[in-house]
């Protein structure tokens, strides 16, 4: 079975906890961005990059949990736009998502600096754990933190354990 199979096809984890604490949960409206695309390209984890709000700079770096829902914007014209790397990214505002990608979906969200990368700005980048087909940079996304869980932590190298 190929690792991707196997990934998609695990246990949920954190389980939702019974009782959701202060200052959770948070929640968010925002719009697809483009980031440094680094995510799927150099570690194989596609990410959703969205604009770090005041709630989302208050936070302390790490990861955090909760779930996800997207929406497509079939109201804007598809376009091409360039990325902090300089680029071209095509913004398609999700219109080529399917129905069960429009669904409620877990997720994961990395918020800080992403010390491997020493970035200077603290950025946010949501995993929807799901398998998409396509992209859908531009898209709404409409998203509810629950916890914390675990700090932002450095590695050695973009290879897999």
């Amino acid at each position: 079975m190929s690792l991707k199979k196997l990934y998609y096809n695990r246990p949920m984890r954190p389980e939702v906890p019974a009782n959701v604490v202060e200052p959770y949960p948070i929640h968010l409206h925002d719009e697809v961005i483009a980031g440094f695309s680094r995510g799927s390209s150099e570690l194989g984890i596609p990410t959703a990059n969205i604009h770090v709000t005041d709630s989302l700079r208050a936070l302390e770096p790490g990861i955090y949990f909760g779930f996800s829902k997207l929406r497509c914007r079939r109201e804007l014209q598809p376009e091409s736009k360039t990325s902090v790397k300089g680029q071209k990214i095509n913004f398609n505002y999700g219109q080529h998502l399917k129905k069960k990608d429009l669904e409620v979906l877990p997720m994961v969200m990395s918020i800080g600096y992403n010390p491997f990368y020493n970035n200077k700005e603290k950025a946010a980048e949501v995993h929807i754990i799901h398998e998409f087909l396509d992209t859908f940079y531009g898209a709404h996304i409409e998203l509810v933190i629950l916890g914390y869980l675990r700090p932002e932590l450095d590695y050695i190298s973009k290879g897999m354990c």
